[in-house]
């Protein structure tokens, strides 16, 4: 029978921390097991790094809440090893229509182009995705659960954090080297520290009514302005799997949020849209405002704030659980080379800066598609329509209609950590340093595989596309010297249809089939790419010369 994730309980054990007759001093203690906590204790227990993850709860979360999750968030959770699963249950789409009133005024395609594992989103109820994680979790040896442990203080030393944990036994003494706070937009972490977020809080409100019905909708993003069946407001529509439709209703600030969650009120909403005769469920009701906030800084000494505890954004593009999840993935690897002594704490601030400057990122694109959504004057709302008619007929219009700016990840353009290209190393590619590597198909050992998946292995990557009629054992010794380097370095050769030449190589080969590897990294036969462990780019060259991987790889891990 297939588990109920709404109804699914954990057990709480006594920790041992509640009767060691000495100071326990573990390396990393996360606080929080929604999404953005279990990717990072899951990441860190890969890599090998002990892990206790404590919640105050023993259940997962109610109702579908965040339920949009991108093609990057979906490319981490492959990584740990729960991607396929996300993918089975969800609800793949790529398409997207807008509509003014009862008008089709275009469509868009989030991915277009053909050669990606994953789709643009997958919808997905949030508590599906925190029970697929969870499952994973518990298969890790490097990692402990720990619920109904709710951390009530914290005391900062100079070599480790402090947690008082309260729990059914009573409250017991939890010390790690380093402690991530995933604890939700209300951390009580950040308010035990006297920190607070700052931003903008929009004045209007939205139901979402999850309803299971049998319909006929396909399976896209459908986002009215202005529909007859809500006038003057804004409604979106995405399906989710179980045959249950998610559906948002902007309700403007003046509406009373108790009452419009009333049944009486929600099921004349759904009726208006989808026809008097549907029969239909009210599966989960909630009312919402919204802010575009965030911390001044996401580190505070051995403190590290991930998620939406660190920063907030509107529902609008999907840029909540997905930007968090992608705090994990810069965070984990940076984590596990700073407890292992292999890079300097200073590691850790370029955490703080990279996802600090995303964060920014989404928050500009929040706010300008709430404010298109929402036009708060005359003139703006005139604006919105007269785009949005012009949208219908002439591209350029299209652009500036703005329901909601989907979730892509964040280039790291300006990251300390990134070596620049050399002045005659020419590229035209989107694969610039700061990047995150995209996807594409391959052959390994003869068998169809995909390109990053042999980037993924919690370690830095070089990456070198070798030539049809290349002698690659005259390059073989310099690859394989990438691995003894002090931060170690996996090589993979990228070799065109056909170079029997680079098979013998001592390195993991995989054939660039069709070409796409090599054209979406615009390489040409010698290039040599360096990626992060969390498939950043951070350098690339013409040529393959190990004193300038050497020195970017100590620069990337702030050891130079």
């Amino acid at each position: 029978m297939p588990t109920d994730y709404q109804q699914l309980r954990f057990e709480y054990l006594r920790a041992a921390d509640h009767d060691a007759k000495s100071q326990v001093i573990h390396p990393v203690v996360v606080v929080g097991a929604g999404p953005v906590g279990l990717a990072a204790a899951i990441d860190l227990a890969q890599q090998g790094v002990k892990t206790v993850l404590v919640d105050n709860d023993d259940t997962l979360s109610s109702g579908s809440r965040a339920i949009c999750f991108a093609k990057r968030t979906l490319e981490i959770f492959d990584r740990l090893g729960c991607g396929d699963r996300m993918v089975e249950k969800g609800v793949s789409w790529n398409v997207g229509k807008v509509f003014l009133q009862d008008e089709l005024i275009y469509t868009f395609n989030l991915l277009p182009e053909t050669g990606h594992a994953r789709p643009a989103f997958i919808n997905l109820q949030q508590y599906y995705v925190e029970g697929y994680l969870a499952e994973r979790a518990t298969q890790l040896d490097n990692l402990q659960m720990r619920w109904k442990s709710n951390v009530v203080g914290l005391t900062q030393h100079d070599d480790h954090v402090e947690l008082q944990v309260e729990t059914p036994d009573g409250t017991y003494a939890l010390s790690a080297q380093y402690v991530i706070a995933a604890d939700g937009a209300r951390s009580p972490m950040r308010n035990m520290l006297g920190l607070d977020s700052k931003g903008r809080t929009f004045k209007d409100r939205f139901l979402i009514a999850d309803v299971k019905m049998k319909a006929s909708f396909p399976t896209e993003r459908w986002f009215w302005f202005d529909p007859p069946f809500h006038p003057n407001q804004s409604v979106l529509l995405h399906r989710q799997p179980d045959d249950v439709w998610r559906i948002d209703f902007q309700l403007g600030w003046d509406a009373d949020p108790v009452a419009e969650k009333a049944p009486e009120r929600v099921i004349p909403r759904v009726k208006a849209l989808l026809g008097e005769d549907v029969e239909f469920d009210l599966e989960w009701v909630s009312v919402y405002t919204f802010s575009c906030l965030r911390m001044d800084s996401f580190r505070h000494g051995r403190i590290l704030f991930a998620g939406d505890s660190a920063h907030g954004v509107s529902p609008f593009g999907a840029r909540g659980a997905n930007s968090g999840v992608q705090d994990s993935d810069n965070l984990a690897w940076k984590l596990k080379l700073v407890v292992n002594g292999d890079a300097p704490s200073a590691l850790l601030d370029t955490y703080a800066s990279e996802r600090e400057y995303a964060a920014d990122e989404n928050i500009l694109n929040s706010t300008r598609a709430t404010d298109f959504i929402t036009p708060k004057s005359a003139v703006s709302h005139l604006f919105r329509d007269a785009t949005l008619k012009l949208a219908k007929d002439y591209p350029f219009a299209r652009r500036i209609v703005n329901s909601g700016r989907l979730s892509v990840p964040a280039v790291l353009s300006g990251s300390p950590l990134n070596t620049p290209d050399k002045a005659d190393d020419a590229f035209s590619c989107a694969m610039v340093p700061g990047a995150v590597c995209v996807d594409a198909p391959i052959k390994l050992d003869g068998n169809d595989a995909w390109f990053l998946s042999q980037i993924s292995g919690g370690q830095f990557a070089g990456i070198y596309f070798c030539g049809l009629d290349d002698d690659i054992a005259a390059t073989t010794e310099q690859l394989a010297a990438l691995a003894h380097l002090p931060i170690p370095v996996k090589p993979l050769i990228v070799a065109p249809k056909g170079a029997a030449a680079c098979a013998a190589a001592d390195a993991v080969v995989v054939e660039d089939v069709e070409g796409i590897v090599s054209h979406r990294f615009d390489a040409r036969p010698g290039t040599f790419y360096l990626v992060r462990p969390d498939q950043h780019v951070c350098a690339r060259w013409r040529e393959l010369n190990t004193d300038s991987i050497s020195a970017a790889v100590s620069r990337a891990t702030c050891n130079g």
